[in-house]
């Protein structure tokens, strides 16, 4: 195989960015556990802080282990560059950091995870900055939202928790058009299902904790630069195009190109928000990493059957599973989602809030707890946990009224799934 044949993804999920140990020939990527680094000189300490050289200084900053996390999931979305975060929230601020300033503003979607909603609609405040919530399907809506302080566009690419499949590509236009950035969350999908970067998204953002990592175990954010934005076409970008004075004029976009916001997320972002992801985490998302394809195909499979079982039942009003045929989202997920709809989908139960409080206390083989993407199937009742900061109002538009139920399917035996749902909806 020629160095010009590219590689497929399965091989790139193993071997993307790593490489055996020079020091020891360790196969596995170690876990680089140290904060510092020791410079060869004073020379080489001088073009390390000044950007003339890549290296390690400060695992705040850069660290191995971190750095072959970032390269392989780079190359899984189809991006030039990435910066691994603390977690999945950490990565939302510094996706949005060398964006925004005072009186800025984000166009997002409404369709959103509970906490991102939380986050964008109150704590960004804070730092000036503020949201415009729109219907993501109504590009027209979306175009409107869109002003002179707009610095970006935001959706998630299967929202949280409803399973809605954004049309990546006409919200895709709609940026272009603006001049500002198409930021994807592609947590529910990773870029095993779906890669929103061939679809016109500029950058992509994720929690590495769901199923990146795929057991439960390290909590992560990652944030991919596609490299295709042309942070030099206008003004509405200073920290990219205007010389940064802590770097004495170093103007990014200019010295650095594609690799601008990705060397700016790391040199900036990380340095003055210190929200970097633990050596130890990113080892264990790397394990994940390598089987990431075929846990997807699975858990996609699982969900479907499961979905399909749940919308015959006589206790369930309805799902919302974009892998059912009788989903609005049906034929978006068959373009978007080839290969899969993904493990996560919501269930509106007869009953309202009583009922679905009921489900979840009587599962037995399903967890109860506040994640999505483990390899063991969970439960959690939106309403009264991840989205209860909501009014009754946003939980409903957010998906999460008072009588869903949200599910996130695992890599159990199916049969054994449903056994254990068929019981808990009859014990109501």
């Amino acid at each position: 195989m020629s160095d010009e044949t590219p590689l497929g993804f399965e091989t790139r999920m193993i071997h993307a960015g790593a490489a055996p140990d020079p020091a020891t020939g360790a196969r596995q990527t170690p876990i680089y556990q140290t904060s510092s680094f020791v410079f060869k000189d004073a020379a080489h300490a001088a073009r390390l802080f000044s950007l003339q050289e890549v290296g390690y200084i400060y695992s705040r900053l850069t660290n191995p282990t971190v750095a072959v996390l970032q390269e392989r999931i780079a190359s899984l979305e189809g991006g030039v560059g990435a910066v691994a975060a603390a977690s999945g929230h950490a990565a939302q601020i510094m996706a949005l950091f060398p964006l925004m300033g005072p009186g800025k503003n984000i166009v997002a979607a409404d369709k959103l995870y509970g906490g991102t909603v939380n986050q964008f609609g109150q704590a960004i405040k804070r730092f000036g900055w503020s949201v415009k919530f729109v219907d993501m399907d109504d590009t027209d809506a979306v175009r409107a939202a869109v002003d002179d302080d707009t610095r970006a566009i935001w959706c998630e690419s299967l929202a949280n928790p409803g399973g809605i499949v954004t049309d990546v590509e006409a919200v895709s236009a709609v940026a272009k058009d603006a001049g500002v950035p198409l930021i994807v969350d592609n947590t529910m999908a990773t870029a095993a299902l779906w890669r929103p970067i061939e679809h016109g998204a500029d950058i992509v953002c994720s929690s590495t904790t769901k199923f990146m990592s795929g057991n439960g175990t390290a909590i992560g954010g990652i944030v991919v630069d596609s490299g295709k934005f042309d942070w030099m076409a206008s003004d509405k970008f200073p920290s990219l195009s205007q010389p940064a004075p802590e770097y004495n004029g170093l103007n990014f976009g200019e010295a650095l190109g594609p690799m601008a916001y990705t060397f700016h997320s790391i040199a900036i972002g990380l340095r003055d928000l210190g929200g970097c992801q633990q050596p130890q985490n990113a080892f264990y998302t790397l394990l994940g990493l390598e089987t990431l394809a075929l846990r997807m195909e699975r858990h996609s499979q699982n969900a479907l059957k499961i979905a399909e079982y749940l919308e015959g039942h006589s206790a369930v009003d309805w799902v919302s599973y974009p892998g059912l045929k009788s989903s609005q989202y049906h034929e978006r997920a068959r373009k978007y989602l080839p290969n899969g709809a993904g493990a996560v989908f919501t269930v509106g139960l007869k009953g309202g809030y009583d009922a679905g409080v009921k489900l979840v206390d009587s599962l037995k083989l399903f967890s109860h707890l506040a994640n999505i993407g483990d390899s063991r199937s969970l439960v959690i009742h939106s309403a009264s946990t991840t989205h209860s900061q909501l009014t009754d109002e946003a939980k409903t538009l957010a998906g999460a009224g008072p009588e869903v139920v949200r599910l996130s399917i695992g890599l159990e035996t199916a049969d054994d799934l449903i056994a254990d749902l068929d019981q808990a909806l009859s014990a109501r």
